[in-house]
């Protein structure tokens, strides 16, 4: 038997808010027709990439349990792009050399978006 990831579930209040948010960040779409507490999205490009939605109307915990890190080749354009799709940065007591910034989706649930820009190079007369 082989036991994988199938799906990460995040609950949400309004599904259909958070397919808006989740498919226009990640360039995911649904895999059947959402329904009215439940959706299933999928990455066109990457078919094993699936984020369900899970209507959950209960308040949310202070802090996720569990939270996605996404990578961006350009992490303040991505970020920008977030914040005008309704994501908001959190306060956070970041360390000195924090490659990370923490957003929240529409719901509440933080996320991190990782500065994964490959370093500059260096300048072959060693300067």
């Amino acid at each position: 038997m082989t036991l994988y990831v199938g799906a990460i579930v995040i609950n949400v209040d309004d599904v259909p808010r958070a397919v808006e948010f989740w498919t226009a960040a990640l360039g995911l779409v649904p895999r059947e027709e959402p329904e009215d507490g439940w959706a299933s999205l999928k990455d066109p490009r990457r078919p094993w990439v699936h984020v369900s939605l899970q209507r959950n109307s209960e308040p949310k915990p202070r802090r996720n349990r569990l939270h996605l890190d996404l990578y961006a080749d350009d992490q303040a354009a991505e970020v920008a792009r977030l914040e005008s799709l309704g994501a908001r940065r959190l306060e956070w007591d970041y360390p000195p050399d924090a490659d990370f910034v923490v957003l929240a989706d529409p719901d509440g649930n933080e996320f991190d978006v990782i500065d994964a820009a490959p370093p500059p190079a260096e300048d072959a007369s060693g300067v």
